[in-house]
């Protein structure tokens, strides 16, 4: 039911996370009309929960069992993201410690511009001390689907 990556939840993103050789996540995402701030365009608050999320899940490349719980999110909004149009999310890890990461990331539209940057300090925790639930039960694994691409080009 998580709105970035649940597919269950009908007012949700539905996106796709891809880890990268480099140790990048690329989120890959096409926003609906529910999605709206001003017509036609992306709420900010919106792109905002997606790079923070992106960013938060990037402690996760090539490891798992650790993730970011977001202490401090900072966002520059630079284009408008519009609806109905596939866009990616960079989220990459830039200093860590053994409690704390910092990381930024950027929304990137079609046309390869960006659209905001976004940078912010989360702490390491594992999933059963951020929320109590049944990870089966709640379906969170890696669902693999015969749309996922062979490469990622943006």
């Amino acid at each position: 039911m998580c709105f970035i990556c649940g597919l269950k939840n009908r007012f949700g993103l539905y996106t796709s996370f891809y880890e990268t050789e480099n140790g990048q996540l690329i989120a890959v995402f096409t926003p609906r009309q529910e999605h709206q701030g001003y017509p036609g365009r992306l709420h900010g608050g919106i792109a905002a929960a997606i790079l923070d999320e992106t960013i938060g899940r990037a402690v996760n490349t090539g490891k798992s069992g650790i993730w970011g719980v977001t202490l401090d999110f900072n966002i520059k909004y630079k284009k408008p993201v519009p609806l109905s149009r596939q866009a990616w999310v960079i989220g990459r890890i830039n200093k860590e410690n053994s409690r704390i990461f910092e990381g930024s990331g950027e929304i990137v539209l079609e046309d390869g511009t960006v659209a905001a940057e976004g940078s912010g300090r989360y702490l390491k925790m594992p999933i059963e001390k951020i929320a109590d639930f049944d990870l089966e039960e709640n379906e969170w694994k890696i669902v693999i689907s015969d749309k996922d691409p062979e490469v990622i080009e943006i």
